[in-house]
Formats: C-alpha cells, sequence, structure tokens
C-alpha cells in the first residue's frame, strides 16, 4: 500500500483522512500516521457529521479523541442532509461537498476489497449498465481534490486482523444493520450465502468493475 500511494501523493501534499470512525477508516488512519512522515505529507483528518444518527455527536467526538491521540488536526463538519427518495445518495453528495472544501490538495478513503464488490454488484441490479459497471478508481480528480483510495485492493477481513492486532478504537453505525438500505441487505442476508458457495466472489466482482473502468 504504501510504495503504490508514495507513487500518486507527492511529498507535501495536504492529505487528508475522510473518518468515519467506523473499522476501515481507523484503520486507515493508524497506517497514514505510521507512513506520512516518511513521505513528508501533511496528515489531516475530516469527519463529516450528517447529524441523522443520534449518535452523530458521539461519533464526532470520538474521531477527535482518537485524532489528538494521534497528533493528527481533525475537521468536523456538520452538514444538512435533505430527506428524499435516496438518504443514502443525499448523504454521500453532503459529504463530498464538505471533502472539496477541507482545504486538503489529497483525500484518501478507507473503501477495500468488498466494497468495490458490493458497489459492482449493485450497479448490476440496478439496471446500470456495462458502463456503469466501472468499479471504484485507486484515484481520481473531483474537482480540485485528488480522491485516492490505497485499501481498495485490500478485503476487510485484513483490515479486521489489523486492528485487532493494533487493539484500534472504532465505532458501529447503527443504520449497517438495517437492511432497508440494499447494500445492507446484500451484506447482511445474501453475501455470506454466496460466499459459502463462491469464496472468490469479492476478487471476481472486484475484477469485473476493473475491466469497465
Amino acid at each position: 500500500m504504501e510504495a503504490a500511494l508514495a507513487t500518486r501523493v507527492p511529498a507535501r501534499a495536504k492529505l487528508a483522512v475522510g473518518l468515519s470512525g467506523g473499522l476501515d477508516s481507523m484503520v486507515l488512519l493508524d497506517l497514514m500516521t505510521r507512513i506520512a512522515a516518511r513521505h513528508d505529507w501533511r496528515l489531516s483528518a475530516i469527519h463529516v457529521n450528517h447529524q441523522i444518527s443520534r449518535n452523530a455527536d458521539a461519533w464526532a467526538a470520538f474521531c477527535r479523541r482518537e485524532c489528538r491521540a494521534r497528533g493528527v488536526p481533525l475537521k468536523v463538519v456538520r452538514v444538512t442532509v435533505p430527506r428524499g427518495n435516496s438518504l443514502e445518495r443525499a448523504a454521500r453528495d453532503a459529504r463530498y461537498h464538505a471533502y472539496q472544501r477541507c482545504g486538503a490538495t489529497h483525500l484518501a478513503l478507507a473503501h477495500h476489497q468488498d466494497d468495490q464488490a458490493e458497489t459492482v454488484l449493485l450497479r448490476l441490479l440496478r439496471g446500470a449498465g456495462v458502463r456503469g459497471m466501472a468499479a471504484m478508481p485507486v484515484m481520481r480528480g473531483e474537482g480540485t481534490l485528488v480522491i485516492v483510495r490505497p485499501l481498495l485492493h485490500t478485503p476487510r477481513s485484513e483490515l479486521e486482523a489489523y486492528a485487532r492486532e493494533h487493539k484500534l478504537n472504532w465505532i458501529t453505525d447503527d443504520s449497517n444493520a438495517d437492511t432497508h438500505y440494499l447494500r445492507n441487505f446484500l451484506r447482511q442476508d445474501i453475501l455470506p450465502r454466496i460466499e459459502a458457495r463462491v469464496p472468490a466472489w469479492r476478487v471476481t466482482l472486484a475484477q469485473i468493475g476493473r475491466a469497465h473502468v
């Protein structure tokens, strides 16, 4: 991960970690604090408080404590998410708008191989077509910001093992258990059954997505 990231992020870059406080982003934050100095990256983090969950303020406070313990400057941004047909999409749009205004040149997000495979499957189920099945890229420009996903080829099981090994703290978003959302339905009810028969489903779907980038 470090070598690949170093080829994409120049020295002295203002590199922010998108920090939700969940396991994935806490692993990314911990990794980045270990390697940033070697590459002269000006590391910070940004947490977007969507004000949707009753736990939102507690999550922001958790992120402040974890960043303070690591000496990483944290920016907390409160956003208002409009209610409509897709709360997930509206929250994502509000989050990425906040990212654009965070003052960083590069933003590291903790999407991993499982996320990639799930995204390809979701797009297929929603009738996105061949071009719509394109996977998330490791790096892309969005306005004045360069977004990098250094964990995109890493399965979540490895992130879980890292978190346990390094005794990391993280929060669990209660909405992750709500199978009203299609991604959660697939993750909780469908994909475990697929994995029992096709253990390589993550790699296969991620490869399909990359073929259409």
